[in-house]
């Protein structure tokens, strides 16, 4: 008896260990601290438990007097992802930005400066890079957040981003295995598909996440979409073909692999969060992201109760959770030694700018003015101006709780310059913002105006009845330029609309450096 309790205890904490839950509030609830003692190895920090770097130093700091070789996840993509800023904007701009000005130096220095940051507050593992070739333009919910459309950039850059978040001691989360740029719909709320044949998937979708291993990230994230011609039944989150087959024979990686958030619809409303939990973990998965909407308890003990079950029956090799467990734990261990854990940096983070680097605290905004791209030319802004921002519904990996445009930057360079958000709901939204504007000049800020008609539509037209009009593209810019001034950003982030200010004020294409 005492053997066949001790061996359950021994798959309960197994089955704790590859669950990487978020959770409410700023503090750690009781629950988590007291499931981290029952062997939970990993939380997940989204930004509704962010306040301010103190607050997350200290929450990082609770959770770890419970477990001090705690995995603390994060999504912090920069740009138009972020948590730890959520609700000011990103300090970093995003992948195509860097992609844009493709200087692999760069893209290492930002994700370095961005992992001291991140180490500096207590987590030690990102879920980015994304390494997706946003081969379709129109896809929903990768866009911006992709380095750019050709291979062997995605491919480069995310070795760089990799390189230069581990030196801080951070490890990298490399995603969506095996590549969601070619998708039209949003694994949040369908299962995607991608009909390619297996050659084009080997000559693009997987290019980056070669170079991923070959530059040792430490984590690769699945993605819940259906490739036929690599398993025409199961998405990648569950298919041992993809996870095991692929992922660990074909390309040798031996590293951590996590499912994206199981409570997505493509997985959730396919197979429910239990049985695909199981799958996920049969198939190869190691750790399984909660994350969005199920930080609850309840929702923990329902996934460790059926990796338990699943074991019991048969369904669920037992040698399998344990393997999966183990990984979890290893990837604990070498973050504490790399990164340090609590609230004091590790010793790769202190590195940041007294190693000789030449990283500053400024790195992100430097790469931002790198990444604006003008055409056609303005005057100097020497008079306040009326920022119309076009906006449509942000989609979820990005959450609307983060602000963007230029409004705010461009106020505060240029003293009473105002401006109002118009959505496809507004009535006459051209009248409406030439009767808001008056006299002043117009800048109209969209992102995405390629896969929004009515946005393109208004666009046009407020353009043709003011010409000299200044357009601020921040999403990926596949439309026309338009305008006097056309600037293309490359992204959203703040600093991306600071970047795009300064261009507007001093009223010259010329590219900042």
């Amino acid at each position: 008896m005492t053997t066949l309790i001790s061996a359950t205890d021994t798959i309960t904490r197994d089955a704790l260990a590859v669950l990487q839950p978020g959770f409410t509030g700023t503090t750690a609830p009781d629950w988590v601290l007291r499931r981290l003692d029952e062997g939970l190895a990993s939380v997940a920090l989204f930004g509704r438990n962010i306040r301010t770097a103190e607050q997350v130093t200290a929450l990082t700091a609770q959770l770890r007097a419970e477990r001090d070789d705690l995995l603390v996840a994060i999504d912090e993509e920069g740009g138009d992802v972020t948590r730890l800023e959520v609700r000011t904007g990103s300090s970093f701009p995003g992948n195509l930005a860097l992609g844009h000005v493709d200087d692999v130096g760069l893209t290492r220095a930002v994700a370095q400066e961005l992992g001291r940051r991140l180490a500096e507050c207590g987590v030690n593992l990102n879920w980015a890079p994304s390494a997706d070739v946003n081969s379709n333009p129109d896809n929903p919910i990768i866009g911006v957040r992709a380095f750019g459309a050709d291979t062997g950039l995605v491919a480069r850059h995310t070795a760089a981003y990799i390189e230069g978040m581990q030196n801080s001691g951070v490890a990298a989360c490399t995603k969506h295995f095996p590549g969601h740029g070619d998708t039209a719909i949003d694994s949040h709320h369908a299962m995607p598909r991608i009909d390619v044949d297996l050659e084009t998937l080997h000559a693009r979708e997987l290019v980056p996440f070669r170079a991923a291993v070959a530059a040792g990230s430490k984590c690769v994230m699945s993605a819940h979409i259906l490739l036929p011609a690599l398993d025409p039944d199961r998405p990648g989150t569950v298919s041992p073909r993809i996870l095991t087959g692929l992922l660990r024979e074909e390309l040798g990686y031996d590293g951590l692999i996590i499912t994206d958030a199981v409570e997505m619809q493509a997985i959730a409303g396919t197979y429910g969060i239990e049985h695909g939990s199981v799958l996920a973990i049969a198939a190869g998965a190691d750790a399984l992201c909660v994350g969005g909407g199920l930080e609850d308890d309840g929702t923990v003990l329902r996934l460790r109760d059926a990796l338990v079950s699943a074991v019991r029956s048969g369904e669920l090799a037992e040698e399998r959770l344990a393997d999966a467990a183990a990984r979890v734990r290893a990837l604990a261990s070498w973050a504490q030694r790399a990164g340090g854990t609590g609230s004091e940096p590790g010793a790769a983070a202190q590195e940041g700018t007294a190693s000789g680097t030449g990283i500053g605290s400024d790195i992100g905004l430097v790469a931002a003015r790198r990444a604006v791209e003008p055409t056609g030319s303005a005057e100097p802004l020497t008079a306040p101006a009326y920022v119309a921002t076009f906006t449509s519904a942000s989609n979820i990996a990005v959450g609307n709780e983060t602000p963007w445009g230029v409004l705010a930057e461009l106020a505060r360079l240029v003293p009473g310059t105002e401006g109002d958000t118009y959505g496809d709901e507004t009535e006459a939204p051209v009248d409406a913002v030439l009767a808001a504007a008056g006299e002043r000049r117009v800048v109209v800020v969209v992102r995405d105006a390629h896969r929004h008609a009515w946005m393109a539509k208004a666009l046009d037209a407020l353009v043709a009845r003011r010409p000299g009009s200044v357009v601020v593209e921040m999403g990926v810019p596949q439309a026309p330029a338009r305008g006097g001034l056309h600037i293309a950003t490359h992204g959203a982030a703040r600093v991306c609309g600071l970047a795009a200010a300064e261009l507007i004020v001093k009223g010259t294409p010329d590219r900042q450096g």
